[in-house]
């Protein structure tokens, strides 16, 4: 077995260590991520409706996603160890347990996904970056929809198999550098009570529950549906588990069993989320530059429609079913061929298609980013305006001048993003040509390096055309 021991472990850092570990620490980072929440839910329904001078939309389209992608880059899921939907959930469930489990026929991926593809389709057509009043009903419609599902049913259904931001972490989180992981097998080939996914109980009462996304720690390989909760930290009584540090994208080049995710290359729901992932990167970032409506002008002339939502439901079809079935298909078709593998087409696919995940995730990272940092000092005006309307002087004058970074110095950066979503991708796709029975790497690996340089190359011009800047008084 191996032992990690000896690797980096963020739980053993002097202080950062010691608060992660504290049983409430969660509640922690949660508390204020909940009263920012409850400030943007009462500023985007009562406040300007003006986007760039309201706090809904401004720490939503400009500072949350930007934020998020960057702590996903350079540590791991902590956005949904702070997530402020979970910790309503847990006192509504101080009120009231669920009691019924998770329907089987659900148990996928299938249904994220669809809700996925819904929040990016419902991002164009409502313009969700300029209605500080829609996206505080979105934030109220998260709310509501975690009290439901989790109210209705047991462990953590919303956030496994229900909830598109964690989906989307969990993806981008298989490049992460940081792991919830054990430490020492060995210490848990010794043990009887197996309370990380089990939890700590004294007689029937639970004093710490295990994971609630039945991940078992001994059998755990990476980051997919892994909230970073720390659950089996606590529950652990031999405090074998860990935050350690790993090559990232390192579990995309394996397919071993993982517990309560089974097989990558038997999971077809799994392949088609990260397709949603990757290739929603593209269609999220071509909505914000010129050439969109040039697109959309053609086609609502060629099809005569008069309403916006076939136009996108047309474009989302060529970025979202079209173009992955035509690449990923036709690569998995000549690797066959070339590479003289037995696998059929669509398996081959399937196995494939996970080593876009670190390209997509440069293009969100370049996309999110750039918005991030030319956008970055926004927030500053829009608080003094609102902290201004409650009669709170001590901020002083709204500076709506202040933006962010210019966008020169911001391009080099997307361009790094792009570059090193793109060495990933390759490196991923190289280490499962390696391992796919034969001598034939080469021929295996070039049609996939083809189709990562495709995308790259179209990332790479769209994040060069002049973009929207949404959710700013510098829009234009």
């Amino acid at each position: 077995m191996s032992n990690d021991s000896d690797t980096f472990d963020l739980l053993r850092v002097p202080v950062i260590g010691r608060l992660l570990k504290w049983r409430h620490a969660r509640t922690l980072l949660q508390i204020p991520l909940l009263i920012l929440s409850i400030a943007m839910i009462l500023h985007g329904l009562f406040g300007p409706a003006l986007a760039p001078k309201n706090l809904a939309t401004t720490l939503t389209w400009v500072h949350f996603r930007g934020a998020l992608v960057l702590v996903l880059l350079c540590a791991g899921n902590f956005f949904c160890m702070a997530c402020p939907f979970m910790l309503v959930r847990q006192f509504a469930r101080k009120l009231f347990r669920p009691r019924l489990n998770w329907p089987r026929a659900l148990r996928t991926k299938w249904l994220s996904a669809a809700l996925f593809v819904a929040i990016l389709f419902s991002y164009e057509l409502f313009d969700l970056w300029s209605s500080p009043r829609w996206t505080a009903w979105l934030i109220i419609g998260y709310f509501g929809a975690v009290l439901i599902v989790d109210g209705m049913f047991k462990h953590a259904a919303f956030c496994k198999f229900v909830c598109p931001i964690g989906q989307f972490n969990f993806v981008a989180s298989l490049v992460s550098p940081l792991e919830v992981k054990v430490r020492e097998h060995g210490v848990c080939d010794g043990c009887r009570t197996k309370d990380c996914i089990r939890g700590r109980r004294d007689e029937l009462v639970v004093i710490q529950r295990g994971c609630e996304l039945a991940l078992f720690q001994p059998l755990k390989a990476g980051n997919m549906d892994c909230t970073f909760c720390l659950d089996c930290v606590q529950a652990c009584p031999h405090d074998n588990v860990g935050i350690l540090s790993r090559l990232p994208a390192s579990e995309l080049m394996t397919d071993p069993k993982r517990s309560g995710i089974g097989i990558f290359s038997r999971r077809r729901d799994i392949a088609a989320l990260a397709m949603v992932f990757v290739f929603g990167a593209m269609l999220n970032a071509f909505g914000m530059i010129g050439p969109v409506y040039a697109v959309e002008r053609w086609i609502r002339a060629f099809f005569h429609f008069d309403h916006e939502a076939p136009v996108l439901g047309l474009i989302f079809g060529f970025f979202l079913v079209a173009e992955p079935v035509l690449l990923v298909g036709l690569a998995a078709w000549v690797s066959r061929l070339w590479g003289g593998s037995q696998t059929p087409v669509i398996p081959l696919a399937v196995r494939y298609s996970y080593g876009l995940v670190p390209l997509g995730f440069g293009v969100w990272l370049a996309h999110y980013g750039f918005h991030f940092l030319t956008g970055l000092f926004t927030v500053i005006p829009v608080t003094q305006s609102a902290a201004a309307s409650l009669g709170w002087t001590w901020f002083g004058e709204p500076r709506w001048r202040l933006t962010g970074l210019p966008a020169t110095f911001v391009q080099p950066l997307e361009l790094g993003f792009l570059v090193m979503g793109l060495a990933g991708s390759l490196v991923v796709m190289h280490q499962l040509a390696l391992r796919e029975p034969g001598n034939r790497t080469s021929r295996a690996f070039a049609p996939w390096a083809a189709v990562c340089i495709v995308l790259f190359c179209a990332a790479l011009w769209m994040m060069f055309q002049p973009m929207e800047m949404r959710g700013m008084l510098a829009a234009g």
